[in-house]
């Protein structure tokens, strides 16, 4: 049976089915183990992550079997020696596959930083292992281009922003993640008609210049248009001469309300000087009547160039962001990992494991995670980074910043609010967290930003926000690495 490729099981990499055939060819796929799923460094050299695309991973985990044609075509893989890459017995165990992981998860849309798992999943070995790359394909794009939407709308303040990156996306498959990401992000809709159909969200757009120029004249196209639809009609300005298209469109707006009694929306500015022309139109409209009209802006726009334009007083009411929201131009990949941090013996007993590296940020957190953020005034200050097993008695204690022992903090828990942040979302496999429309994590971005102190959201230099490991977890690591290196010399 045909299944969408992106819900196949399939849709991973080769090393993670060749790890699982060899945990069960040695009788460990069923160890329990746990994986946290985080990055290392904030994209766009920003202060902040939102956490996305975890529901979209969720869905894909439910969906997640081996059907007959696929595991066919894992029976005619061959190994270097001309024969079958995997035996039968463990094609049979795939063919049986019933995924029975708990995966605690961050709520969709929560501000996160460095180090912070964004989810945790515990369960048996090779389930674990076998969803690590969709786990990471999905969340790690739809955390970048969240990310930069949320950047590229708080350059716009209050006006709207609207994704317009069908054309330049990275495939089809891409757009639809990102219109989705976009949107969660803060965006007011998107030009993808799909898209919009498939998440319920605003399908909205304008012309090309391809109308204009189907025309003799600009003022024939204007008026044909806005005479075929009335009631949805920006006009693009700048096929020609911007400032004589500018007039064009305001003589047309008059003649459309006369005879329709509508007022038409605006125009689009794609080229030129934005700031030029738009506070040209805006005291041309004003001048003749008509500053009913928006205007729209778009042209390889991001958050640096929105805010470059608020600083001349562009008169800019709406803006379309395309191909730097939905390919995170400056930054094509959030470079998210997903580590094996623990193994359950068979007396349920953990042991904890780390990943060594030359570079302090790679060395990973072993344990059973959980971050606590503490607020005060409503304000989120600082998050704490410990083990679930460990309980934290002391009122005061040290947070440790996992990459820099001398950036720590030492805080008093009775002078916070506080919130764990990783809650259940799939308990033996089955889902049991809360289904959530995408106006309510847009909701949730915004409630998180405005958490957020000023400091933490500049485009460039923001103000590290502290992230430290509660101190018996930090000793653990560092007693774990010089284990590690000491074994290992």
């Amino acid at each position: 049976m045909h299944k969408d490729r992106r819900y196949s099981a399939l849709m991973t990499d080769l090393y993670q089915i060749t790890m699982a055939y060899g945990f069960w060819k040695n009788n460990l796929h069923n160890q329990n183990a746990v994986f946290h799923l985080f990055f290392r460094q904030n994209p766009f050299k920003g202060g902040y992550t939102i956490a996305s695309g975890i529901s979209e991973a969720i869905k894909f985990i439910q969906s997640y079997k081996f059907t007959t044609e696929e595991l066919e075509y894992l029976k005619s893989l061959k190994g270097n020696n001309a024969g079958p890459l995997f035996e039968d017995g463990f094609l049979e165990y795939l063919s049986e596959f019933e995924f029975t992981c708990d995966i605690d998860s961050v709520k969709e849309g929560t501000i996160l930083f460095p180090h912070e798992p964004i989810l945790r999943v515990k369960g048996p070995i090779a389930q674990c292992q076998l969803v690590e790359s969709v786990l990471l394909a999905i969340i790690n794009f739809h955390s970048l281009v969240s990310t930069k939407a949320a950047r590229i709308c708080r350059a716009a303040g209050d006006d709207p922003v609207i994704e317009f990156g069908l054309r330049r996306a990275q495939g089809l498959d891409g757009a639809l993640s990102a219109a989705r990401a976009s949107f969660i992000g803060g965006v007011k809709g998107t030009s993808n008609v799909y898209a919009a159909k498939e998440l319920g969200i605003p399908a909205l757009g304008t012309h090309a210049h391809s109308w204009v120029q189907a025309f003799d004249e600009e003022y024939e196209a204007f008026k044909t248009f806005a005479q075929a639809m009335p009631n949805n009609t920006i006009l693009l300005v700048d096929t020609y001469d911007t400032e004589m298209g500018i007039e064009y469109a305001i003589e047309v707006a008059k003649e459309i309300k006369k005879e329709y009694g509508v007022e038409i929306h605006g125009i689009r500015l794609d080229s030129g000087d934005l700031a030029y022309f738009s506070q040209l139109a805006r005291t041309r409209f004003d001048e003749e009547g008509v500053g009913f009209m928006k205007i729209v802006a778009t042209n390889d726009l991001d958050e640096h160039l929105i805010t470059s334009l608020k600083l001349q007083e562009a008169a800019i009411d709406i803006w379309g962001v395309g191909t730097k929201l939905v390919t995170a131009h400056d930054q094509p990949a959030l470079g998210g990992v997903y580590k094996l941090s623990a193994i359950e013996n068979e007396d349920g007993t953990w042991d904890d494991r780390i990943k060594l590296s030359e570079q302090t940020v790679k060395i990973n957190i072993p344990g059973l995670l959980q971050v606590k953020r503490f607020y005060k005034n409503g304000v989120a200050k600082l998050d704490m980074i410990y083990d679930i097993r460990e309980e934290v008695e002391d009122d005061s204690i040290s947070l440790i910043d996992p990459t820099d022992l001398l950036r720590r903090k030492r805080i008093n828990f009775t002078e916070y609010e506080s919130e764990d942040l990783l809650h259940p979302v799939m308990v033996n496999g089955k889902f049991v967290g809360e289904t959530e429309s995408l106006y309510d994590i847009q909701k949730r971005v915004k409630e998180e930003i405005n958490k957020l102190d000023k400091t933490h959201l500049r485009l460039t230099n923001p103000h590290i926000y502290h992230v430290g490991l509660e101190e018996n977890l930090y000793r653990k690591r560092m007693d774990l690495i010089i284990d590690n290196k000491n074994r290992h010399l």
